[in-house]
């Protein structure tokens, strides 16, 4: 049974027209670090009636630029809808349509009789963008799915990165804060109990570190914060031997290894196939698990698992067929077996509860790790694992093999987030340096000064300033990285007074 701690205060969404993102850190840790089912009580599917299941989630984002009044921080949707002439602005209003409609679809077919599931990946800057917009309206209808217990079993929320950063090429000491940055904002918008129900993590694009430190940065960080799982992209990840994996539709054992040697592993459940947001828009997992059957882990015989994700609210498909095709899935299953039995769907926490019941234990799972390590540790022992061992390997590996690199791994590898993108990586490291060295443990992390240092620097982190190429995306990196700088040096300078 979920219990929580009887102290923990009423968090305010908006602090001084900031979001809340810092200065509650013990009281979010004790709420995530706990070990009880969250859908095992509550779940209406029994395994043994069960022959495959699949399990949809949609990502929600729009940066944060700063394109308001005198420059101030407004969501890329409020600058749509203000200049609906310019690109393809005038997908405004269906995109904002589309970060409501689970809060209408879920209460439907629930009422119809049918047994729905969604994950839903929201980034920090979308939810903070949709209250500065006086979207109140959107907010409200996802706390119907998210907080009513009469739809809690059928909607999963991941975590994610607050700025939406992807991890690989985002500076260590800050991975943890996007996490935590994050934990913070959704139980002030959603409640504390919303926040403990959340143990799966969406990383942002399905970019997965390869790098053995920032690899094992990001999972440590996942497990202080909670998280008991993460969603990953089957190409970004090899078996232990190096070979693409052969049970994709069972859950992993994610290894990570640092350059000390240290490892840890957390629960990967596997992304099958590209990016294309046309496979979730029309169900594509459900029929995709209807040619699937049980599968043995360890000594019980299971219902293997079909995971996607894409964008919950771009392209034709996802605005315009999406709801009929979702609709039409689940009425389907009602008819096949009731909506329970055969081919169902899950969420993620869900499916592992239920397998951990039936007696499969992480241990059993396959493992795997990050494409490219095995070429690593085929070279360094684990004897001679020491930091320069590693960094003159990969330094070797990228001189035998042009195509090597410790970039990570997404679902867009033809698009990198770091070459041709030096005047916005640069600064972004600058300024999260600055930030550490000036800021961190002087400042107390409730204080206004420290929260609008953090925003900046998790802003700038943001990965659509290096996704469209140079020009205005980039122009937005600049602007922050400079205000977050004078910002610095005014705080800096009011402290070396005192």
């Amino acid at each position: 049974m979920l219990t929580l701690p009887t102290t923990l205060p009423t968090l305010p969404e908006i602090i001084d027209d900031l979001p809340n993102i810092s200065g509650w850190e013990t009281e979010v840790l004790s709420v995530v670090n706990h070990d009880a089912p969250v859908f095992l009580p509550s779940t209406n599917i029994r395994f043994e009636d069960v022959k495959a299941v699949f399990a949809i989630a949609l990502h929600m984002h729009q940066p944060t630029i700063p394109a308001g009044h005198d420059g101030g921080f407004i969501n890329n949707l409020q600058y749509m809808f203000e200049h609906t002439h310019e690109g393809d602005n005038h997908n405004a209003a269906p995109f904002a349509h589309c970060y409501s409609r689970m809060g209408d679809l879920i209460p439907e077919l629930v009422n119809q009789g049918c047994n729905p599931r969604v994950m839903l990946d929201y980034s920090g800057n979308l939810l903070w963008g949709l209250r500065q917009m006086g979207r109140n309206d959107i907010l409200d209808n996802l706390k119907r799915i998210t907080c009513d217990p009469s739809y809690q079993p059928y909607v999963e929320w991941l975590g994610t990165m607050w700025g939406h950063a992807v991890v690989p090429s985002t500076p260590i000491s800050d991975i943890k804060l996007h996490i935590v940055a994050w934990q913070h904002h959704f139980a002030a918008i959603f409640g504390w109990s919303a926040l403990a129900r959340v143990k799966g993590f969406s990383p942002p694009e399905m970019h997965l570190p390869n790098h053995p430190d920032t690899l094992f940065a990001f999972i440590k960080a996942l497990k202080e914060c909670g998280y008991r799982w993460l969603l990953v992209q089957e190409h970004s990840v090899e078996t232990i031997s190096g070979q693409s994996l052969t049970h994709k539709h069972l859950p992993h054992r994610l290894i990570a290894r640092n350059s000390q040697g240290e490892t840890i592993s957390i629960t990967a459940l596997i992304k099958t196939q590209g990016s294309d947001t046309k496979l979730v828009a029309q169900m594509q997992p459900y029929y995709e698990a209807k040619t699937l059957s049980k599968q043995q882990l360890g000594s019980a015989l299971i219902p293997p698992i079909v995971s996607q994700i894409g964008d919950g609210e771009n392209g034709g498909v996802m605005m315009n067929e999406f709801p009929s095709a979702f609709k039409q899935a689940w009425g389907d299953m009602v008819n096949q077996g009731g909506g329970k039995s055969g081919v169902v769907g899950v969420c993620g926490t869900e499916y592992l509860e239920l397998i951990t019941a039936a007696g499969c234990q992480p241990e059993d799972y396959p493992t795997c790790q990050p494409v490219g390590q095995h070429q690593i540790w085929q070279r360094v022992s684990p004897e001679n694992c020491q930091p320069e061992a590693v960094e003159s390997t990969i330094q070797e590996l990228k001189q035998i093999n042009p195509n090597f690199h410790m970039d990570g791994a997404s679902w867009t590898n033809h698009i990198s987030w770091v070459k041709g993108y030096e005047n916005v990586i640069s600064p972004m490291y600058e300024l999260s340096s600055l930030f550490h060295q000036q800021v961190d443990h002087i400042l107390p992390t409730n204080s206004s000064e420290y929260r609008n240092l953090l925003l900046h620097n998790l802003l700038l982190q943001t990965s659509c300033f290096r996704y469209w190429g140079q020009g205005s995306w980039t122009d937005h990196a600049r602007h922050i990285h400079q205000r977050g700088e004078n910002l610095l040096k005014t705080i800096f300078n009011s402290q070396q007074k005192l």
